[in-house]
């Protein structure tokens, strides 16, 4: 399994938990080869899985030569291990080990994992047009992924595996009258529509909850401070203990126009959450089921994301009726699910 890094991501933890699965429910031996030496990993090896990586950090100012000394590296660890699989994550990483298949046996398979479509620069889109061909498999995380790769690779064995969900023991409680947000506080998840739409909204035994961090904080903290109805609306910063706020919440809300697989998606429904999204490229509509689970809202008309979301608001039996719902679909993200059917598209 070859991976950028072991550091905080959806990425690193969909493979460091795969790769749990594999060795304690088969008898196949897992390595990780990590592309980049690094001091610490934020992410725990599992007990009984290997763990290789470069004995050299990577000096951009000599990417050429590092890059080609990586690349012997690659080669040797394959050769060394004689894997029957390679299952490799990450569009700026698949390429490149791709390379390696040249001079070894192993049969190789990639995942991208964030929007497919996505425009990476003129060498890199070339090169997976030129060496994704060579993949024996690759894994499509959404429906739109696939159509995606099968239309600009004419590739003949794309399978669509979605992430998994964070596994937990959580059982149906009684949940307080609260909106949720939980990700990255970035341009592209455009939270500051949700505290318009929220605000306009203006239900007084409502509040909204907004976890997480990033660039756009400051912004949305000035933002907040200008709304009539600020004292409804909270910002609680990054939060380690996040199952505890979808335990809480009634809804969650989701403004983000563009996507990989939101993994967010699947934690609120396995917490019994009702989501209400726009339905941007690509994964919502994987993952919500428009008028069965949730709602799924034409991309940035705020005018109906604010209807779905009232009508949730006020009537609780339809709220409680999707979160019933949710929690019976989020069953097939669970990480054995996934897991096996990673393991069984890599072996077979």
């Amino acid at each position: 399994m070859a991976i950028p890094s072991l550091n905080v991501g959806g990425m690193e933890r969909v493979m460091i938990e795969i790769a749990q699965y594999i060795k304690k429910n088969s008898d196949h031996q897992v390595t990780i080869i990590k592309l980049a030496r690094s001091q610490n990993n934020f992410y725990q090896v599992p007990e009984g899985v290997d763990l290789v990586e470069p004995d050299f950090f990577f000096n951009p100012r000599l990417r050429l030569y590092h890059s080609l000394k990586l690349l012997w590296f690659l080669i040797q660890t394959i050769r060394r291990i004689k894997p029957k699989s390679v299952l490799s994550f990450g569009e700026m990483y698949n390429s490149f080990v791709l390379l390696s298949s040249f001079f070894t046996s192993s049969k190789y398979y990639v995942s991208d994992r964030s929007q497919p479509d996505r425009k990476w620069g003129f060498f890199h889109e070339k090169m997976r047009q030129l060496v994704y061909r060579r993949a024996h498999g690759i894994v499509a995380q959404t429906s739109y992924s696939k159509a995606f790769f099968e239309r600009e690779l004419n590739h003949k064995n794309i399978r669509v595996i979605p992430n998994p969900g964070r596994d937990h023991d959580y059982q149906m409680t009684e949940k307080k009258n609260i909106v949720l947000y939980v990700g990255r506080l970035i341009p592209n998840k455009k939270v500051d529509l949700l505290l318009d739409i929220f605000d306009q909204i203006a239900l007084p035994d409502w509040e909204l909850w907004i976890v997480g961090d990033g660039p756009e904080r400051q912004k949305l903290e000035q933002q907040h401070q200008q709304l009539k109805n600020q004292q409804h609306i909270k910002l609680w910063g990054a939060q380690k203990d996040i199952g505890a706020f979808y335990a809480q919440a009634k809804i969650f809300a989701f403004t983000s126009i563009s996507e990989g697989f939101p993994n967010v998606l699947i934690e609120a429904q396995s917490y019994g959450v009702t989501c209400v999204s726009f339905d941007c490229v690509a994964g919502p509509s994987d993952i919500i089921g428009d008028g069965s689970n949730g709602f799924l809202i034409p991309l940035l008309n705020t005018e109906i994301f604010a209807q779905k979301l009232a009508e949730l608001m006020k009537n609780d039996s339809l709220c409680m009726q999707m979160r019933k719902q949710s929690l019976i679909d989020s069953e097939k993200y669970k990480t054995d699910v996934v897991a096996e059917q990673f393991l069984n598209f890599i072996t077979s």
